[in-house]
């Protein structure tokens, strides 16, 4: 190379969950020469899959919506769309089990009619809600169209209250509201800023006729987050340094940054700090953000998933929701699992677990067996094959009214140095959605900071 030859920028990514991997694909697409370092011996962050005996299990059921267009991108990017269908059109099958009259079964859904009139029909069928209660969800869902959910007055307020507020009893909040925010948000209504359940309620249900179809991983996780990530970081030329933490980051005399592994010593032009807030705050150099401290003042949430194996099928549909029990979401996970012989593997997923994630595993063998059989008359009598339990206690970011000023942006103070992760300020909550959408924006932030041109991967796809 000689001394007039442009010297290529090179960049170091730390952290290998979503944000991370979009974040070097993003750089290295750009043509910077890109290394990924992840602490874990395996890449996907808080979204990936394990062995258990003959099983491969996911660490916890982990959905998406056709509006996630960031995390539809980053499966078209990885060659996984096909490994993770959607719906063809919204349909939650919702049993309730807590009716003096005996179990019923409803259905959320919609049809093909425009915004509003495409969940008219199914609300008005919904039989979990009286009449005047689906009314009073379709006034709501108006005053609920037409907040802005990056006015940040809204961020100070919690919707449970805004809910009560809009005439929300605590019966339609129970089957409808929390049935999907708790779901979204990993929190309960009254725990939830409303500023992202308006972004999650508008951009689902409101914003086109199938923007809340629902899509799902048919393999392990990490066949998607692990196995064809690593393969397209891979093939984009970005080095990926597994079982490799960040140590410490610091500025060279010549204004590069330099990363310490503890084995090696990595410079670089540019950095995304791609790692929990708390990861992060640790690494953060003097002066990178002007208050660091609240990034330990944003709180964490936990989720539980069940796991439990019985030696037949007991359940026909491929998920479904629970009303009237401690059961939120129960997923039938045979198949992607590899479950061999007779025999079905059911994940029950609990969000905002925060009074359960550390009790006892036959603690809760007790509370959950009982209720998938009154949940599921076919599972009585049935033996249990397998039944263990997989915790996230800082599964997500808490949601809580006030966290938004809390939450920085991808750019620092630091020239060069940029965060990612989903507790950034994406405006969205802790979702694969929002992981990937802040690794967009942390390679955004670095490539123009380096004067390099490029698209916004969305506008690519439009």
């Amino acid at each position: 190379m000689t001394d007039d030859t442009p010297r290529s920028s090179s960049a170091v990514v730390i952290g290998g969950g979503l944000a991370g991997i979009t974040s070097a694909l993003r750089l290295a697409d750009a043509g910077l020469d890109v290394t990924l370092l992840e602490g874990r011996p395996r890449l996907g962050g808080l979204a990936f899959s394990f062995r258990r005996g003959e099983l491969t299990v996911d660490n916890g059921q982990h959905v998406y919506l056709r509006c996630c267009t960031a995390y539809r991108w980053f499966l078209d990017r990885v060659d996984g769309t096909r490994l993770a269908p959607l719906q063809n059109r919204l349909d939650v099958p919702v049993l309730d089990v807590g009716r003096s009259s005996g179990p019923r079964l409803g259905r959320l859904r919609r049809n093909a009619l425009p915004v509003p009139f495409h969940l008219a029909a199914g609300l008005a069928g919904y039989p979990h809600l009286s009449l005047a209660e689906r009314a009073g969800v379709g006034r709501a869902a108006l005053a609920l169209g037409r907040l802005d959910p990056d006015d940040p007055a809204l961020d100070t307020v919690d919707f449970g209250s805004w809910l009560a507020r809009h005439g929300q009893s605590p019966r339609t909040i129970e089957a409808l509201w929390d049935l999907v925010g708790v779901a979204t948000l990993n929190a309960t209504a009254p725990n939830s800023s409303l500023a992202l359940a308006a972004k999650v309620f508008k951009t689902g249900l409101l914003s086109e006729p199938g923007a809340a179809d629902i899509g799902w991983a048919s393999v392990p996780l990490g066949e998607v987050h692990d196995t064809l990530a690593r393969k397209a970081l891979d093939s984009a030329g970005v080095r990926t340094e597994l079982r490799t933490k960040a140590a410490a980051l610091t500025r060279t005399e010549e204004g590069r940054w330099s990363v310490d592994t503890g084995g090696e010593r990595i410079e670089a032009d540019t950095v995304v700090l791609a790692v929990p807030q708390r990861e992060t705050h640790d690494l953060l150099p003097e002066g990178a953000l002007d208050e660091p401290g609240r990034l330990l003042d944003i709180g964490t949430s936990p989720i539980l998933n069940v796991h439990v194996v019985y030696d037949r099928k007991v359940l026909r549909r491929p998920f479904f929701a629970a009303l009237g029990s401690p059961v939120q979401w129960v997923f039938d996970r045979t198949d992607a699992s590899g479950l061999t012989g007779p025999g079905q593997y059911l994940a029950v997923s609990q969000s905002a677990a925060d009074e359960e994630i550390d009790l006892p595993v036959a603690e809760l063998r007790s509370r959950y067996l009982p209720e998938l059989e009154r949940l599921l008359p076919a599972a009585r009598g049935a033996g249990i094959r397998d039944f263990f339990v997989t915790r996230e206690r800082t599964a997500t970011f808490a949601p809580a009214p006030g966290v938004g000023r809390l939450r920085p942006g991808a750019r620092t103070r630091a020239p060069g140095l940029c965060l990612a992760g989903a507790w950034t300020a994406t405006g969205w909550p802790a979702t694969m959605e929002g992981a990937v959408r802040s690794g967009f924006s942390a390679a955004d932030a670095a490539l123009r900071a380096l004067g390099r041109p490029h698209v916004h991967p969305l506008q690519e796809a439009a």
